[in-house]
């Protein structure tokens, strides 16, 4: 007789495959621990009695799927992240950027868009911003609302202001925002230069020619088929010796795909196109 544990995973099977059937959405790739528990933490949230329950209604009910797939992601992010990554950007990536006429950035899985804005303000004090086109993309048609908004909860500001000045700042993050009771947006100016889109990177293709792709900490909820398959969308996307950002839990040189990149700061997960027929 199967246990209770093997019935939650014929189930998530079960929900993975009505997704897929009826809304087009394929999530049979990700790691499945990471799956299990986000699925569970829908069952909750949407009062559903159990995962059959919840596959029977996304099923019969489209209005449910918005936030199902906003469910499954994972947008959790702030400014600047990680500072010495962003100083490595800033000091090693955006120098060699500067030589083109017109960069173009994809920051894949861009969630609520903290890490996007955070870029924009590296071009802007690099002189590079009026030049650039950031690419933001996220499956999650809610995720990439709260991004386009640039809206952000003040009490983060103090967090945010402490790892822009690690990352290398060279004025006051205030400077780019407006605060206004308990939130802070940042200026419509960071925006001029940005395109939000949906994009999924389990099952759509190529979506730009990028000089730099930051896609941080999402292939760690990826099994190892799907990471490589993403790399390589990531390898066919970048132009000859552009740039890679991975997330600091993120280890490409184990990938399958390791061959079709050079480090360039392995301590900040960055890494460049391999570049052999030159």
């Amino acid at each position: 007789m199967r246990g209770r544990a093997d019935i939650e995973d014929i189930e998530v099977e079960l929900f993975v495959r009505a997704m897929q059937l009826r809304h087009g959405y394929d999530f049979g790739d990700y790691a499945p621990a990471s799956l299990k528990r986000r699925v569970l933490g829908l069952v909750h949230s949407t009062g559903s009695a159990h995962i059959g329950d919840l596959t029977a209604r996304v099923l019969r009910d489209d209005r449910l799927v918005p936030d199902v797939v906003a469910g499954l992601s994972v947008p959790v992010s702030e400014m600047f992240r990680d500072p010495s990554v962003f100083r490595a950007l800033r000091d090693e990536v955006l120098p060699m950027l500067a030589s083109y006429p017109v960069i173009n950035i994809w920051q894949a899985g861009c969630a609520y868009g903290q890490e996007v804005y955070s870029l924009a303000i590296l071009l802007e004090e690099a002189g590079l911003y009026e030049r650039a086109q950031i690419y933001a993309t996220d499956f999650s048609d809610a995720a990439l609302a709260r991004a386009q908004e640039g809206i952000f909860p003040a009490r983060d500001a103090r967090t945010y202001s402490e790892n822009y000045l690690a990352a290398g700042g060279r004025r006051s993050l205030a400077d780019y925002y407006h605060a206004r009771y308990d939130f802070m947006k940042f200026d419509e100016r960071l925006k001029a230069r940005m395109t939000f889109a949906n994009h999924n990177l389990v099952c759509d293709g190529v979506f730009c020619e990028a000089h730099l792709i930051l896609c941080r900490n999402v292939l760690i909820y990826f099994n190892d088929a799907l990471q490589d398959r993403v790399l390589r969308l990531f390898r066919d996307s970048l132009v000859r010796g552009g740039f890679l950002c991975l997330g600091s839990r993120e280890n490409l040189e184990m990938a399958a795909s390791a061959r079709d990149y050079v480090p360039v700061n392995r301590r900040a997960r960055i890494y460049r196109r391999a570049v052999r027929d030159l």
